[in-house]
């Protein structure tokens, strides 16, 4: 119930203006004056914009006498305004922000049920341009019209003009290709589990980054996939078969109340986090809804991420997690990762993720420049913030900064993916 009720509240805060107005023009406080103000808020949200009131006692039956006075002030509202939609009260959006109009469209090319050469050749058919792969962001600032690149970074990820629209394309319906931002690709990519492995996806929907596992893992292996809510994990079953994924189990469960010492966790290995946040770094958004959270929502979702984290580290057999964000402020990012590394000790240490990437983490703590941030300006992405975790070993070799897949990085034809085991040689007999 903790996510549920850490999500009531987020969304309550959200809608904290349009509250506060309907509040004052039903004098819902005036005639209730032992009815704290943001209690007030809580139930008038949950009441009107939410799923229906959840709690019982007097709270319930207060809300509901003064349910009719509610609505009809909320329909003023929406006249004033001149709006038909709840949403519509909130802060105007724009359609597009600047920021997101430099920012690339994104396909990652699924594995599991194509490979990038055939991807490209289908593009080609249909009258695009192949410019093949990348030099430089400058060379994804430059894309226009009908042509397309390989990622100078990701070596399955295709990038077009930031206004191409492949929704009603043929690979994207079929599930051959996913519309995935090039930053929340990098969570999976960097966790790198070899086939076979046992992983959790942690915050798993929508499933993106669960079938960049799926893929990564080649099918071999076994992915659990948590989200608490009903509606979310059927979005998310939809998208796995779409996209061929086996090998994955959906639990509709609070990721907080999973007991890691169940057998069935035993060899879970691999952990990608991807908590709920406020996310500041989506650049879609307007820029009135998510640009300045409060400080006290900030304070709620930086406590419930690290008591997330520190929970997924309580998994006996984990050797590596990846904790990610769509979030640009510190207290959601380096500090969550530099309080929870100080309370494992020496148990887990900071992998320097992706050395090459140009973008580094805040220099909160000695060691924060590990993690890796993504931003519109500086890596034509949508804002982001990772870090690798690693357990710590007797004896053990410095840390790997990538996955292997990252470290080859393939092209197009040479047929290795991420986390594949290099192939051996075969030795030539000698002729005598």
């Amino acid at each position: 119930h903790v996510r549920q009720l850490y999500a009531l509240v987020s969304e309550t805060l959200r809608y904290a203006s349009v509250l506060e107005k309907l509040l004052d023009g039903a004098a819902l406080l005036q005639a209730e004056k032992k009815l704290a103000p943001q209690l007030a808020k809580v139930l008038v949200y949950d009441l009107l914009f939410g799923k229906g009131l959840k709690c019982g006692g007097r709270w319930k039956a207060l809300a509901r006498r003064h349910r009719a006075r509610l609505e009809a002030e909320l329909a003023r509202m929406k006249v004033r305004h001149k709006v038909s939609r709840n949403e519509d009260l909130l802060a105007p959006e724009k359609a597009v922000s600047a920021a997101a109009s430099q920012v690339p469209r994104y396909i990652r090319v699924n594995t599991l049920k194509t490979c990038v050469d055939d991807v490209i050749d289908f593009f080609k058919r249909q009258g695009y341009a192949y410019l093949g792969k990348a030099a430089s962001l400058e060379d994804l600032k430059a894309l226009s019209g009908k042509k397309f690149l390989l990622d100078l970074h990701l070596p399955e990820l295709l990038v077009f003009p930031s206004q191409t629209d492949l929704h009603d394309n043929l690979l994207y319906t079929s599930g051959h290709i996913i519309l995935q931002d090039k930053a929340s690709c990098l969570p999976a990519f960097l966790l790198g589990p070899v086939a076979g492995s046992h992983v959790i996806d942690a915050c798993a929907a929508p499933g993106n980054k669960t079938s960049h596992l799926a893929a990564i893992l080649k099918n071999r292996g076994q992915i659990f996939a948590f989200d608490v809510d009903p509606k979310r994990v059927a979005t998310m079953n939809t998208l796995l078969t779409r996209a061929g994924v086996t090998g994955c189990q959906l639990v509709q469960q609070d990721f907080l109340t999973v007991d890691p010492r169940d057998p069935k966790y035993s060899r879970v290995t691999h952990i990608l986090l991807d908590p709920s946040c406020s996310g500041s770094g989506m650049v879609t958004r307007g820029p009135g809804e998510e640009a300045a959270p409060s400080t006290e929502r900030l304070q709620a979702l930086a406590g419930f991420q690290r008591r997330i984290l520190n929970h997924a580290l309580s998994f006996p057999a984990l050797q590596c997690l990846v904790y990610s964000t769509c979030s640009l402020h510190q207290e959601e990012n380096e500090d969550v990762v530099q309080a929870v590394l100080q309370e494992w000790g020496s148990a887990f240490r900071l992998v320097t993720a992706f050395p090459s990437w140009p973008c580094r983490g805040l220099a909160a703590f000695s060691g924060a420049e590990s993690c890796l941030r993504a931003s519109p300006a500086e890596t034509l992405t949508h804002g982001f913030f990772v870090a690798v975790l690693e357990r710590c070993k007797e004896r053990a070799t410095p840390p790997s900064s990538l996955p292997r897949a990252a470290k080859e990085n393939p092209q197009p034809g040479e047929g290795t993916e991420p986390g594949a085991a290099p192939k051996k040689r075969k030795k030539k007999k000698r002729v005598k």
